[in-house]
């Protein structure tokens, strides 16, 4: 990609713009539930929102992309653990394919081990995830607290080497994610 992406925290005047590409990246996607705009804006309400974990990829000023990590739990009986999901990822389709994602991903991972995270799961492609490291969860005994079509779709990273090796339970997701 020859055209330079900016990558930055969202900000208000990024809000209304952000709904409406998250809402185009998935409108011909056939797993979508297409709710991921109204997701994105349950959870900047939320008291689980941490501004410096959504980010936006702007190009010559425009948003083209959006990222978002929400804290969560995995809970092994007596034990939680803190984690990070991620979803969504969005970016506008006339600029998938171009590494704009990618971008996200690496940024929201640097900012989330710069604010003390060490993980983050995610549900999602299993031939575009492992690039970034993910890994499917059930490496770590981390299972989904939902019914998913394949054990490879739900995965998660160690942000920091070795952060997951005493790791295992079900995730608990916050309750914007229905």
């Amino acid at each position: 990609m020859n055209q330079s992406v900016n990558v930055c925290k969202e900000t208000p005047e990024d809000y209304t713009r952000v709904i409406e590409l998250t809402e185009k990246a998935f409108e011909s996607l056939e797993i979508s539930d297409h709710n991921e705009g109204k997701l994105v804006e349950k959870l900047r309400k939320s008291s689980n929102f941490i501004e410096e974990l959504s980010l936006v990829a702007k190009l010559d000023g425009k948003v083209v992309g959006h990222i978002l990590f929400t804290p969560i739990v995995i809970n092994k009986g007596e034990q939680q653990f803190k984690s990070l999901i991620l979803a969504p990822v969005s970016v506008l389709p006339e600029y998938q394919k171009m590494g704009i994602g990618g971008q996200l991903i690496r940024a929201g991972h640097q900012k989330a081990v710069e604010l003390g995270f060490q993980s983050a799961i995610l549900v999602g492609h299993p031939e575009y995830y492992p690039r970034f490291g993910y890994k499917p969860a059930s490496t770590w005994g981390i299972k989904s607290p939902i019914p998913l079509p394949s054990d490879d779709v739900f995965m998660a990273v160690e942000l920091n080497e070795g952060a997951l090796s005493s790791v295992s339970g079900m995730v608990v997701f916050p309750p914007e994610f229905g």
